[in-house]
């Protein structure tokens, strides 16, 4: 079956962004919307993943969303768009935690937001990831 995501590039925005502008899905598409990724451990605690370590939390929750994707039949190829937390003001914080999720995608490159925030939900919790996917049931 056709992949449900059509990624939109813009030739008239700047081709600096390393995403495309934005994103579609058909309309016989199913809709998943994720909460948001922690780089929390599965053992059914909040011990939280990579303590201190903005790369490390970012592979975690790309761990977690995967998985989450999977749960729902889907994986990174059918995510629409993502939203992108750094616990940080720091950019090059926010830079290392988008070079994980930017190469956890590779070729498919879904528009996202990339935000630096004061403060995520969990003890010590420096990255959360947000997406919506699409599939055809």
């Amino acid at each position: 079956m056709p992949a449900a995501v059509t990624l939109i590039r813009s030739s008239t925005l700047s081709d600096v962004a390393e995403y495309a502008y934005a994103s579609t899905a058909p309309a016989d598409a199913r809709l998943i919307f994720l909460a948001g990724s922690c780089p929390l451990e599965p053992d059914g605690t909040t011990t939280t993943a990579a303590v201190g370590d903005v790369a490390g939390q970012a592979a975690k929750a790309v761990e977690n969303m995967t998985t989450a994707l999977a749960d729902s039949g889907a994986g990174l190829d059918d995510v629409l768009s993502t939203r992108v937390l750094v616990a940080s003001s720091h950019q090059p914080d926010l830079v290392a935690a988008w070079e994980v999720v930017r190469d956890a995608f590779g070729d498919h490159d879904p528009p996202s937001t990339l935000l630096g925030v004061t403060v995520l939900g969990y003890a010590d919790q420096l990255v959360e990831i947000e997406a919506v996917a699409t599939v055809r049931d």
